[in-house]
């Protein structure tokens, strides 16, 4: 086996993978592009930057440019004519106070200062930063002298030749501030420009000489691999046509290859498929066949009858002939003319009759419920299906509690699955008994001599629908046990249409 393995590891084995051919070919077009994006991309995200602490800059002066002289003017005008005093300037809400002012104006300029770097600019920053300081002494005198008192015309004074004119420094320091960044705003813009326009002139050069290399590098590879595409083909045609010697020849060394040979292991395995799909078809007739004669056991048909006797030695004739119909119904769904599925209403009237017979044996200690929805009737089921676990319920559980118990017949729709249950208040089993027989029913039947039935039903389950659908059990001790079983809910001719599909495909 692992020489085999080893076989076809190295078989499969890629030298030169249509992948890596693409790959290459894709990598050296893509490269150059993918240089350039990444070019114009830092390029664009600089721009971008520089573009944003521009605008952002020239917002911050541009709006002191507006304001700060007129407010700085009105309010120290209204505060030497003693419109206002100093103490109360705040409470005016048309003025402001002129520390206040002059503070949030040195504090935006001081961090443009730091932020700055065009010459320009930076020493019209500077010129700003030094009449901010004197505004500020300025702004020292007039305030003193309101303090002392008696010196109005001199703040007059101080007003006009002083605060006037550096107010209006001030101002134009701001707006050549502002002149100087609005021009290298511009020198950013024709800077972007002019690398765009190369970056297109470089683009039209590589798209013509990758288009050139492209498509002479695609020839190559088409017919690399179209030539054992074509092998593949033809090879596929005569396996759908049932020639299943048919294998195909492909050297091309890449995926292609290495699909043929996995093609050619299709072919091989697709016939031990085929034996293998008889042999679960004749397993599934097998575990029928020995279910049905599990049904068919002559002691209950031995101990019916001997019922039947009983009834009509006791001149219970009415009950006795329910009884040999019951028997009848019995067997006759049991056969079910050698169909493998039922209906869901042909299953219950199959339990309802086995229970019907077994009321009357047992009336003692037997009494039984069928609920089942009729809107499920039309619902397909293996035969023989509920009818085991209704018997393993009296057999094993309502039997030896020595007193009469119940069994309970549920039946329920749950998205696309059907949910089948069957309850008994019989004895239960132990935790160690229950794992044991959920052990069991997961094992072949073949394999199981306790809870036959219920491993038979749980593996033709297996068998039909899938591993994903079966039985489950519960069960507690002195309580009693619960099996459910999970089928898909399929009604005759969706069954059809499937098999149909099966068979065509």
């Amino acid at each position: 086996m692992n020489i085999f393995k080893t076989k076809n590891a190295d078989r499969d084995t890629v030298q030169f993978s249509i992948g890596k051919k693409i790959l290459m070919l894709s990598a050296a077009a893509m490269l150059p592009f993918l240089v350039l994006a990444v070019v114009l991309l830092i390029s664009m995200t600089n721009y971008s930057d520089t573009y944003d602490e521009l605008v952002n800059n020239m917002t911050i002066a541009n709006n002191y440019n507006l304001n700060f002289k007129e407010e700085m003017d009105e309010s120290l005008y209204k505060l030497v004519v003693g419109y206002v005093d100093y103490e109360n300037i705040s409470e005016d809400e048309t003025l402001k106070d002129p520390y206040v002012l002059i503070g949030e104006l040195r504090a935006d300029f001081a961090r443009l200062v730091d932020i700055t770097t065009e010459p320009e600019s930076l020493g019209w920053l500077e010129s700003l930063i030094r009449n901010i300081d004197t505004l500020e002494k300025r702004v020292d005198d007039i305030l003193e002298n309101i303090r002392i008192g008696g010196r109005y015309d001199r703040n007059i004074e101080e007003l006009d030749n002083n605060i006037y004119i550096l107010t209006e420094l001030i101002q134009e320091n701001i707006q050549y501030y502002i002149y100087y960044q609005t021009k290298s705003i511009e020198e950013v813009t024709d800077k972007l420009q002019s690398q765009i326009r190369n970056f297109i002139v470089i683009c039209g050069l590589l798209v013509v000489l990758l288009v050139a290399s492209t498509i002479a590098t695609a020839l190559v590879v088409t017919r690399g691999i179209l030539r054992p595409v074509q092998a593949l083909r033809e090879a596929t045609q005569k396996i759908g046509a049932g020639d299943f010697g048919t294998r195909a020849k492909v050297d091309s060394g890449d995926e292609i290859e290495s699909l043929a040979h996995s093609f050619n292991d299709m072919a091989e395995k697709m016939q031990a498929l085929l034996c293998k799909t008889k042999e679960d078809e004749q397993r599934m007739r097998w575990l029928d066949l020995r279910l049905l004669q599990e049904q068919i056991n002559p002691h209950f048909l031995y101990n019916t009858l001997d019922t039947i006797v009983w009834l009509i030695e006791g001149n219970q004739e009415e009950e006795a002939v329910e009884m040999v119909v019951a028997l009848s119904d019995f067997f006759r769904l049991v056969l079910s003319k050698g169909r493998e599925l039922i209906s869901l209403r042909e299953e219950k009237e199959h339990i309802s009759s086995y229970l019907g017979i077994q009321a009357v044996r047992y009336r003692d200690i037997l009494e039984y419920e069928i609920c089942i929805d009729p809107s499920l009737y039309e619902y397909q089921i293996l035969k023989l299906t509920l009818q085991p676990l209704v018997e393993n319920a009296l057999y094993h559980g309502i039997k030896y509690k020595r007193a009469k118990g119940m069994i309970h017949i549920r039946g329920r729709k749950d998205g696309d699955d059907l949910r089948l249950t069957v309850r008994d208040n019989g004895v239960g089993m132990e935790p160690a008994d229950l794992e044991q027989l959920r052990r069991d029913i997961e094992r072949p039947c073949s394999e199981t001599d306790k809870g036959f039935g219920l491993a038979n039903v749980n593996e033709r389950i297996h068998v039909h629908f899938g591993p994903e659908y079966g039985m489950h059990i519960w069960s507690e001790k002195g309580q009693g046990t619960t099996v459910e079983l999970t089928i898909p809910a399929m009604k005759k001719d969706s069954r059809e249409s499937a098999d149909r599909s099966v068979r065509k495909g």
